[in-house]
């Protein structure tokens, strides 16, 4: 009798655990995938096969002041323009994959800015684009369409000339004739319109 029990236990309890195995809904590797990517990242170092001394970047930076040569990069997403003078002056070189020496053998690579170039893994910062509005103006602080921050400059790198066009085509877009004003904000990598006031002056 006892020993009849003892099978009825394990036997219940090994219906319980493929019961609640199959009950337990399976998680498939495209669900693990299925996250939103993220911005450019990458990461360099000063000496070869990423050893030494390094700095992480996940946006543009005209001026980094750095004190060594650079001679590996490790690059976890997007296109990097790495360039040997302030302010994305060149000589400049691009690097999309992990790259454990840049140059030859102890010299590595002057850099003193680098950028990313050409992100498009994501559309973008969401948006809601929240407004206030005057009597001959409208302000936008995020402006946004299709529920996405807008892109300062979408085929070249954000300058103050290409912003305001861009900007002068979003205040066309709602209804009004030019941008009396924008700003430009980087989030992650990547510059959109900010503080944008609308108006039918342009002025």
């Amino acid at each position: 009798m006892r020993r009849f029990s003892s099978a009825l236990c394990a036997c219940t309890f090994a219906f319980a655990i493929v019961a609640s195995s199959i009950s337990a809904p399976a998680i498939s590797q495209d669900d693990k995938m299925a996250r939103p990517p993220q911005g450019p990242e990458a990461t360099f170092y000063r000496d070869i096969n990423f050893q030494g001394p390094a700095v992480f970047v996940s946006g543009p930076n005209p001026n980094l002041g750095l004190a060594w040569r650079v001679n590996s990069i490790r690059v976890k997403s997007g296109r990097w323009e790495l360039c040997e003078q302030t302010n994305y002056r060149g000589p400049c070189r691009t690097y999309d994959r992990d790259t454990i020496m840049l140059g030859s053998p102890l010299r590595g690579r002057q850099v003193q800015s680098i950028r990313p170039t050409g992100w498009n893994g994501s559309p973008g910062e969401p948006g809601s684009n929240q407004s206030l509005r005057g009597m001959a103006a409208q302000f936008y602080p995020a402006p946004a369409q299709n529920g996405y921050r807008v892109l300062a400059c979408r085929s070249q790198s954000a300058n103050a000339s290409c912003a305001a066009e861009t900007a002068d085509r979003f205040c066309a877009s709602m209804g009004w004739r030019a941008s009396a004003r924008q700003s430009l904000e980087t989030v992650r990598g990547r510059v959109y319109l900010a503080d944008v006031l609308c108006s039918n002056t342009g002025y």
